[in-house]
């Protein structure tokens, strides 16, 4: 059986990459599969290194790559880049756990990207434990 909850973060920076393996981590119970789905499309979810000063890294990198184009968004397209960042980040990932804990590598951390805030961000956990 699958459990599904709704978790919500509260943003309070334009972009900020916030941890939020702690937080997902207790909603954890037993052993399984954890898939961690972002509602929105000026928002990400994404495995990082979290060493200090690596947040402002990771958004001043994505800033410097993207080109500085017409973009045809018909509303705001000053901000398509938000959405831009979004699509390759990506919206899910899915993530072992045992012992209601996630299986994650040394430096590995889930964190929320949010790339348009500061805004009220929805995740949905979803639980399929193992037989």
């Amino acid at each position: 059986m699958m459990a599904d909850m709704e978790i919500t973060v509260s943003t309070t920076k334009k972009r900020q990459v916030i941890d939020i393996t702690d937080l997902l981590s207790r909603q954890l119970s037993g052993d399984g599969i954890a898939h961690v789905f972002i509602k929105h499309t000026t928002a990400a979810v994404a495995i990082a290194d979290m060493d200090p000063g690596t947040d402002a890294d990771y958004l001043a990198a994505i800033e410097k790559l993207t080109p500085q184009l017409k973009w045809r968004h018909p509303h705001q397209p000053e901000h398509f880049p938000d959405h831009l960042w979004s699509f390759i980040l990506g919206a899910s990932l899915s993530l072992p756990f045992k012992n209601s804990d996630f299986d994650l590598g040394a430096w590995q951390r889930i964190v929320l990207v949010e790339l348009d805030g500061p805004r009220q961000r929805h995740l949905i956990l979803s639980q399929l434990p193992t037989v």
